[in-house]
């Protein structure tokens, strides 16, 4: 078959090369307009061959020269699922904890190098079709984490739409390069626009949410990533919104996305989508009049079986949809081939000429391991107990994923060369310690298996040890996209999801015998997602979550427990202390959800992160007044008191209230993080715009209203107390009439 196919790949490039030097096509002359040559092309296909282009594998079209094309290409966090040894960075959710968009902007930017490189090498072989090895990137996951149960979270950049804009953007334009002309590769800001679990019934799931959340939580960051990020590709979700399947819902797909957003790109639907209208929710009777709705919505592509856009061609020829309602769809899917420059020579296209070489280069594993420092949360250290000494002469490194290889990774992942775990990572840095290590159990056992684990033979075994690291939490077979996770039934987690956002009891029992020997006690979470540790908290001294780091983050775990790197990583999430803290999953409401809204007490906020120095913020200068439809202008003076060098997430929130309007508790409106040396001093300065100024009403409009704004400039270390020297705030009165953002 693989010859087979060879054979049929040379044909179609001999096909090319033909028509490309003796038919010239005015899509193939490069000196007409995209636009131009887009319209040559489509004018150019039959009916059939064009519904073989709005699928995502894309048919190829000999007599045209054009091969067959596969869309869904992956890099959450790395180019994923490829044969090839490539560079795995963080998990999503932990480059969100990094707190830092220039560095998110350079991973993305080496991530989408692989890509182009892996392509390209495809190409030159002769490979086309082949899944995972295009150039349209179906990320990054923009969703809103609001529900710590939901599986597939960690793939996001957490809870907050301020935070996921400004990352998530930053992640969009190091995917989609710099050039004038043409793209390094296609962005897709994706599930558009409410979705968030359950996994187990996605598939049928209405989403029920008010107008005013919509607007306030969910929509946001991708107006910012179409606006500002410019990214050319939306995907949208499997569930329904209030009754109607998003990939089919006019309102959402081509009111707000297309005429109020003001998206040209392509939107491709989630796999399978267009086909659930009919077999899981139920709201269309046969697969014609899914593809005809969805179609007409605005979703250009479709991803899942061929039978469903496959009866576009007979809806045409019964009159049912017109041929150029078609036409529209495919003009955008062959806008974004024509930018990625499919359709003109290597020589023109600057990204062709990148070398295989970036590809697993040294370059990007330093970026992998840096990235995966940066986003290392120290939750607790009492009495200073870290950073441990390396003269240490006994280490107990203890629990389920210490040595684990496959955490790390998360999923949509690709293959490193070397997977760093933290057992390794220590025993890197210990060369001439003794280390008792010990997996004891899966991170999760089942009830009737609880009571078999022998947990005082690991108590003599750790005997004599100078320190105890224990690497616990979950991993990504546990929480994830249903299908990929929950294949294995566990206490606990259904399809992907959490029931409990508990530590599993096994955890907790162990860690428990462990604490009575006396020795200090370190735990290591490595997690996609918040969990509840509420023994823990009160109990072991140090607390540190890595999170999925990566192919190098039991190097950066050592480099953070022995002093060598001084973690400055913040949560992403709240951390809440049991599941009592949560309204139920299914419901899409905010009130009580996230920092924004949750009225309780967390066990660690949202952008909480330990340092092991001191910074204090001072000198806090204001726009004391200014007008609604103007910026406002905030500086801070951050100094490091302490005697280790660092980086401090500088954070800024805002509060209004109004009689009449709901509004947050308060929002992160801006931050930065910034480098000092001991005894070093920065000012920090932050513009506030209209949109991180306004309030949302009843209809979804977002507007700025005069009266007074509260806020409040806090470092990271600070979120969990209320000392004022790490926190500065203020007051600003907004004068004029009321301004409209959007």
């Amino acid at each position: 078959m693989k010859k087979i196919w060879l054979v049929v790949s040379c044909l179609i490039l001999a096909v090319t090369s033909i028509n490309a030097q003796n038919i010239q096509y005015p899509f193939l002359n490069t000196e007409l307009s995209f636009e131009e040559r887009v319209n040559d092309l489509v004018n150019r296909m039959t009916l059939e061959e064009k519904v073989g282009q709005l699928m995502y594998k894309s048919h190829a079209i000999p007599r045209l020269g054009i091969p067959a094309y596969n869309w869904w290409s992956g890099a959450t966090h790395g180019i994923g699922r490829t044969k090839e040894i490539v560079t795995v960075y963080p998990q999503s959710i932990a480059l969100a904890a990094t707190f830092n968009v220039p560095e998110m902007y350079i991973t993305a930017s080496q991530i989408s190098d692989e890509v182009r490189a892996i392509h390209q090498k495809a190409k030159n072989e002769g490979r086309f079709g082949e899944q995972y090895y295009g150039l349209t990137i179906w990320d990054p996951n923009i969703n809103i984490f609001r529900d710590p149960r939901w599986g597939r979270g960690h793939e996001t950049y957490g809870e907050d739409p301020f935070l996921t804009a400004k990352i998530g953007t930053a992640f969009v334009k190091g995917l989609q390069g710099d050039d004038n002309k043409y793209l390094k590769t296609s962005a897709c800001a994706k599930h558009f626009a409410v979705h968030s679990g359950p996994e187990a019934s996605r598939s049928s799931f209405n989403s029920v949410t008010s107008t005013f959340d919509l607007w306030d939580t969910y929509l946001p960051a991708f107006k910012a990533l179409i606006s500002n990020g410019k990214v050319s590709s939306v995907m949208c979700a499997y569930n329904r919104l209030n009754g109607k399947p998003c990939c089919g819902y006019d309102l959402l797909m081509h009111n707000i996305l297309r005429n109020k957003f003001g998206f040209t790109g392509y939107a491709v639907s989630d796999c399978g989508a267009i086909a659930w209208f009919t077999s899981g929710h139920k709201t269309h009777e046969n697969p014609s009049l899914a593809a005809m709705d969805a179609i007409l919505a605005g979703t250009d592509l479709e991803c899942g079986d061929e039978e469903t856009y496959a009866t576009l061609i007979q809806s045409v020829w019964d009159g049912k949809i017109d041929e150029s309602d078609l036409d529209e769809s495919l003009k955008r899917v062959l806008m974004t081939k024509f930018r990625l420059g499919m359709f003109d020579p290597d020589s023109m296209v600057k990204y062709t000429s990148i070398p295989f070489s970036v590809v697993n280069s040294e370059e990007h594993k330093e970026q992998a391991l840096k990235m995966a420092r940066e986003s290392i949360v120290m939750l607790k250290n009492e009495n200073n107990t870290l950073p441990l000494s390396k003269n240490i002469r006994k280490i107990a490194i203890i629990g389920p994923n210490a040595d684990n290889e496959i955490t790390p990774l998360a999923n949509y992942n690709g293959t490193p060369e070397k997977i760093i775990t933290p057992l390794a990572g220590i025993s890197d840095k210990l060369p001439s310690a003794k280390i008792i290590y010990d997996q004891i159990s899966y991170p999760v056992v089942n009830r009737e298996e609880l009571n078999k684990i022998d947990i005082q033979s690991i108590v003599k075994k750790v005997k004599g040890a100078d320190a105890i690291i224990f690497v616990g939490g979950l991993n990504a077979e546990l929480e994830g996209e249903n299908g990929d996770a929950g294949k294995i039934k566990y206490d606990g987690f259904n399809g992907g999801d959490r029931t409990t956002i508990m530590l599993p009891e096994i955890q907790t029992r162990i860690m428990k015998a462990l604490h009575k020997t006396g020795k200090p006690v370190i735990f290591v979470m490595m997690t996609g997602s918040a969990i509840a540790i509420p023994w823990e908290a009160e109990n072991i001294p140090a607390i540190i979550n890595v999170w999925y780091g990566g192919q190098a983050v039991g190097t950066a775990l050592a480099d953070v427990l022995f002093g060598d790197y001084n973690p400055s990583g913040k949560l992403p999430v709240t951390f809440y202390k049991s599941d009592s803290d949560l309204p139920p999953y299914e419901d899409y409401s905010m009130e009580n959800r996230t920092y924004r809204y949750f009225k309780g007490t967390p066990l660690y906020p949202f952008g909480f992160g330990l340092s092991y120095t001191d910074f204090t913020l001072s000198d806090l200068k204001y726009d004391k007044t200014s007008r609604t439809d103007l910026p406002v202008k905030v500086s801070v003076k951050i100094t490091n008191n302490g005697k280790t060098d660092g980086s401090e997430v500088v954070q800024l929130y805002v509060s209004r209230t109004a009689e009449g309007y709901t509004t947050p508790i308060s929002s992160l409106a801006g931050f930065e993080k910034v480098f000092l040396k001991a005894g070093e001093s920065k000012t920090i300065e932050y513009t506030l715009t209209p949109s991180e100024l306004c309030m949302v009403n009843k209809s979804g409009q977002r507007f700025v209203e005069p009266g007074a704004v509260s806020f409040t400039v806090i470092n990271g270390q600070n979120r969990i107390k209320n000392d004022n020297n790490g926190k500065q705030t203020g007051v600003i009165k907004l004068e004029g009439e009321p301004f409209f953002v959007y």
